[in-house]
């Protein structure tokens, strides 16, 4: 375990986990990375499975997403475990959940509820459609968000047919929404004092994330269609064949580099086709024009083309597997994959933070707990006493 004892630039808010599944967690884990004391709320053992458990708890997907917390087991099923909660909820800062809507209403923990004792609070929702509306009570699910938010009708080659991509879209990105949500309120309640609800879904964050695709239709009424590995609309861009695997070819759509990658192929000649003389041409040519550029780049490997596209100033990049994307000598230089120490699995790495502050960097100190692991400690710094804390285990409230 990273024993460091550094303190990150959010270390002092202190936030209560209620998150579950990917969404939630993913925003949780932008605030543990920079320092927030943060307490994951779980179900206690004896009640059975919670959300990570046994061999789930100790994989990858659960390891890499809850690190740089306290786990804490309570039944919020119970009015003793409500209240423990609530006593919780007046000294902490941030509250994010994902539950289904209706749930934390059902329970009396729903922000207009907390607010009312602790009016400072910055309580973040992460949904599958929204608090309201039509879908509201809808569960919600990354490939299920992918097909309604657009994503797997632009995704995969012509007329393949839907098609989702290879990482939860939707999950990611409305965690990371949700998290810059909730760090923009606790920036305003430095001037006002005053929380506020932050709300963001799955779909809203899909059909965000679809961006210039999405401001097509908006604002030229184009529905954008699959178009594999080209560009949808800067030709060529995509993948060609190599001698020995394939390479990537972006923004040669544009004159001056469509110019150098010529140039590099010694294929000055296609600079004369005149169907390939502006990029609208070469868009509206791009089946023939790729063929005719796959034919040149299979005579050579990979890595000689890297070499010399490079030197020509053509963008240019290798098509990894995930071992290749780790042994890169830049992903190394990097950083991006953090070792910590275990306690049962021994040395791992995570993914650390993709971004990096030159004087308060983000700090990976610990790895995910095992369930309950603090609830003793927390329960201390609350009030109660041992004997307390062995009833609530007794009355199976923790």
């Amino acid at each position: 375990m990273n024993t460091s004892k550094r303190r990150g630039p959010l270390a002092r808010f202190k936030v209560l986990d209620l998150t579950r599944l990917r969404s939630g967690p993913t925003a949780v884990r932008q605030l543990a990375d920079w320092g927030a004391d943060v307490i994951k709320i779980e179900t206690p053992d004896a009640l059975g499975p919670g959300d990570g458990s046994g061999a789930a708890r100790l994989g990858p997907d659960f390891q890499n997403l809850h690190r740089n917390k306290r786990s804490v087991t309570l039944n919020l099923k119970d009015p003793e475990g409500i209240k423990i909660f609530r006593k919780m909820a007046d000294q902490v800062d941030v509250i994010i959940e994902n539950f289904r809507p209706d749930v934390k209403h059902r329970l009396g923990i729903d922000y207009e509820t907390l607010r009312k004792t602790n009016p400072r609070l910055v309580y973040a929702s992460v949904s599958g459609f929204g608090q309201d509306g039509p879908y509201a009570k809808r569960p919600g699910y990354d490939q299920i968000v992918q097909g309604m938010g657009g994503l797997m009708a632009i995704t995969g080659l012509p007329g393949q047919g839907p098609v989702r991509a290879g990482i939860a879209v939707a999950d990611s990105a409305s965690g990371l929404y949700c998290a810059l949500g909730i760090l923009t309120a606790l920036l305003e309640r430095e001037e006002s004092g005053e929380g506020q609800w932050v709300k963001t879904s799955l779909l809203e964050s899909m059909i965000g994330m679809l961006d210039f695709q999405a401001a097509r239709w908006l604002i030229g009424h184009e529905v954008a269609v699959q178009s594999g590995n080209d560009h949808p609309t800067s030709i060529p861009t995509g993948v060609f064949p190599t001698s020995d695997g394939h390479i990537n070819i972006a923004g040669a759509g544009a004159q001056k580099m469509w110019t150098r990658l010529c140039q590099a192929m010694n294929a000055e000649y296609l600079l004369t086709r005149a169907e390939y003389e502006t990029g609208p041409l070469r868009s509206r040519n791009r089946v023939a024009l790729h063929a005719e550029l796959s034919a040149i780049t299979a005579g050579q490997s990979t890595n000689e083309w890297i070499r010399k596209f490079e030197a020509a100033s053509v963008a240019c990049g290798p098509i990894y597997t995930m071992d290749e994307v780790f042994a890169d000598p830049q992903t190394q230089h990097l950083g991006i994959a953090v070792p910590l120490s275990h306690p049962e699995l021994g040395d791992i790495q995570v993914v650390g933070q993709p971004v990096a502050l030159s004087r308060t960097p983000d700090d990976i100190r610990s790895v995910t707990p095992s369930r309950g692991e603090h609830t003793e400690g927390v329960l201390h710094d609350l009030g109660y006493t041992d004997a307390q804390i062995a009833d609530l285990r007794t009355r199976m409230v923790v």
